[in-house]
């Protein structure tokens, strides 16, 4: 494989931080992930119409929001009902992470990020069938989010990512460097927040490791198989590798 920078995937979207394109991740067999497909990024909730209607005209016809149901209501989101763009919510969090007293937030007071993410692809696969499945049946740019683009977005990268054949380092690298772009909104909210929790405004390394040993432990690896038994037809599976790889 060739050398992996994942700087070079930045997008500088006004209004947005962590705006990245996944196409020109090497892959095995010499590949590389398809441009303009697929955009990973941080929560759009505060762009102005013209900063909403520039990621349009980039080619963006699709917008997927990862956050719950509480999470869109309270922040809103700039593309519901946007001229253009299709807009769907596909929750990857059971309750809201805003709340004092969520039973997730309390469990990542003692547990680490990457627990998070399997807790996601263990309870929440049908959703994550779901959102693959609105990427494959989308034509043009499908752009997925949730509120800083690096733990539920990190999962459906990664896995967009173990699909088309990407190596875990590369997926790592992929998923680290998030915090180092939501610096600016992130490091002000770690100073408030209890220390028990600061780690979940970080996207350190041992979270994907912890996610990637899931699947290679509990799934032998084979993604695609668990996949395939919770609601991806084959057909739509050959479809989506075929659109990113």
């Amino acid at each position: 494989m060739s050398e992996y920078n994942p700087k070079s995937q930045h997008i500088n979207f006004d209004g947005l931080l962590n705006a990245r394109e996944l196409g020109g991740m090497p892959l095995a067999d010499g590949k590389v992930f398809k441009d303009g497909v697929v955009i990973r990024a941080d929560s759009p909730s505060f762009l102005t119409t013209e900063q909403a209607t520039a990621i349009r005209d980039y080619g963006v016809t699709q917008v997927i929001d990862l956050r719950s149901a509480a999470e869109v209501e309270h922040w809103g989101n700039k593309f519901i009902d946007f001229p253009g763009v299709k807009f769907s919510n596909a929750p990857l969090f059971l309750g809201d992470p805003d709340a004092e007293d969520d039973p997730t937030m309390n469990m990542l007071r003692t547990k680490k990020l990457g627990d998070f993410y399997v807790l996601v692809f263990e309870q929440l696969i049908k959703e994550i069938c779901q959102v693959l499945r609105l990427i494959v049946n989308n034509e043009g740019i499908t752009l997925f989010h949730c509120a800083h683009g690096k733990d539920r977005t990190g999962v459906i990268a990664a896995t967009l990512y173990l699909l088309a054949g990407a190596s875990r380092e590369n997926i790592i690298k992929n998923y680290e460097i998030s915090y180092s772009y939501m610096r600016p909104i992130l490091d002000p909210l770690i100073e408030k927040r209890e220390d028990c929790l600061k780690h979940t405004l970080r996207s350190d390394a041992e979270n994907m490791v912890i996610f990637l040993n899931y699947i290679d432990e509990k799934h032998n690896g084979d993604i695609e198989g668990y996949l395939l038994d919770n609601g991806l037809t084959s057909e739509e599976l050959t479809r989506l590798k075929s659109k990113i790889c």
